[in-house]
């Protein structure tokens, strides 16, 4: 019997994903729309982080997710769609999907930006096709409150991770089992 309910929770969770994924599809941003969005959200950012900026003009690149959409009653996912800036230009545009399964309910929009601090890191992106957040390179989640003690000197993992503009209620943020993966636009 357990395992008959366990297989009906992960087959609701894959559908609500499908589902969450499949409807930010057909309301997806243009790339115009996705670059304004990501442009307006980084300087926000930067306003409020001495280290985000200061970590934005060491970064070998800034993947801005602008606007993630998290929603769950017990099963949960999120998607949304960013750009990937190098040199202060759009180079891609990536996906942030993920599913969940537990004690959880509500609905929550935020954004987050990953700078990207080394070569490496942003070889991972490029070459993983489809790059499971917290599988390969080092991220660092910094809490925008708390970065004051951050300098670039004492920065040295491969990525850090940003968020910012979180609206809704919605336990916990984190980037375990999230996938990016690289969209067309």
């Amino acid at each position: 019997m357990k395992y008959i309910h366990s297989k009906f929770i992960l087959c609701v969770a894959v559908l609500f994903a499908v589902t969450l994924a499949g409807s930010s599809y057909a309301i997806a941003a243009s790339a115009v729309e996705l670059n304004i969005n990501a442009e307006k959200a980084l300087a926000k950012l930067y306003a409020k982080s001495a280290p985000a900026k200061a970590l934005g003009e060491r970064a070998k690149a800034i993947l801005v997710f602008p606007s993630v959409t998290k929603a769950g009653l017990m099963v949960g996912g999120q998607y949304g769609e960013g750009v990937l800036i190098k040199n202060g230009e759009p180079v891609a545009y990536y996906n942030t999907v993920s599913a969940s399964y537990g004690m959880q309910a509500g609905i929550q929009k935020y954004g987050y930006v990953l700078f990207l601090m080394t070569d490496s890191a942003e070889e991972y992106l490029h070459n993983s096709g489809g790059w499971e957040l917290g599988v390969g390179p080092s991220i660092v989640v910094v809490d925008v409150g708390k970065a004051g003690s951050m300098t670039t000197t004492t920065a040295k993992s491969d990525i850090y991770a940003f968020f910012f503009d979180q609206k809704g209620l919605m336990a916990g943020l984190g980037l375990q089992g999230t996938k990016v993966t690289e969209i067309s636009k």
